[in-house]
């Protein structure tokens, strides 16, 4: 993290914030651990006007490989930053990278502003994957793959979330060349 050498305005415009934002609903869902979870819009939706009257900027960049995160104190200058390392599977592929800097910018988003949002994702991954026996294996949709592939890039027990989701299907070629440098 870096820091201007003052943060005292910045502070008090962060307090101000927290007295006008409130707890942050859930607007979407996760179809692939059937869970509600707010989305980067609506985060930013719901943050843009006590932001504004807070006298506070946030700015989010990639740079390089990774997404740096600004909250300026618009009036003195002073500001707080830090820089989340992007985890991307397919580095020539422009889907992959921008899902990876969505996913960054809500978790970074609610971690420098400590917003109220109780993420049914993250309580996802903590329980055990509920496998449905089925006659025969089928490959998962994109949607299904891609949070599989997020959470074996995520926590210990996201990374155990995963690999108990992957034995409900039975993977495409390019699927397993993915994986292959995951597992």
């Amino acid at each position: 993290m870096e820091r201007s050498p003052s943060i005292q305005n910045l502070t008090q415009g962060l307090a101000k914030f927290h007295a006008m934002v409130g707890r942050i609903s859930k607007d979407a869902k996760n179809p692939f651990f059937k869970s509600n979870y707010a989305s980067l819009p609506h985060i930013i939706t719901e943050v843009s006007e006590p932001l504004e009257k807070a006298g506070l900027i946030l700015s989010q960049f990639p740079n390089g490989d990774g997404l740096t995160t600004m909250l300026i104190h618009a009036d003195s200058g002073e500001f707080i930053s830090a820089t989340y390392t992007l985890q991307v599977v397919r580095q020539n592929d422009p889907q992959a990278q921008g899902s990876a800097i969505s996913y960054a910018r809500r978790y970074a988003i609610t971690s420098v502003l400590n917003l109220a949002i109780s993420d049914d994702d993250g309580e996802a991954a903590m329980r055990p994957v509920r496998q449905a026996p089925a006659p025969s294996k089928t490959p998962p949709t994109e949607a299904q793959f891609a949070g599989i592939v997020q959470y074996l890039n995520g926590t210990p027990e996201q990374q155990k979330t995963a690999k108990e989701a992957l034995k409900k299907y039975t993977l495409t070629k390019d699927q397993t060349e993915i994986l292959d440098g995951l597992l």
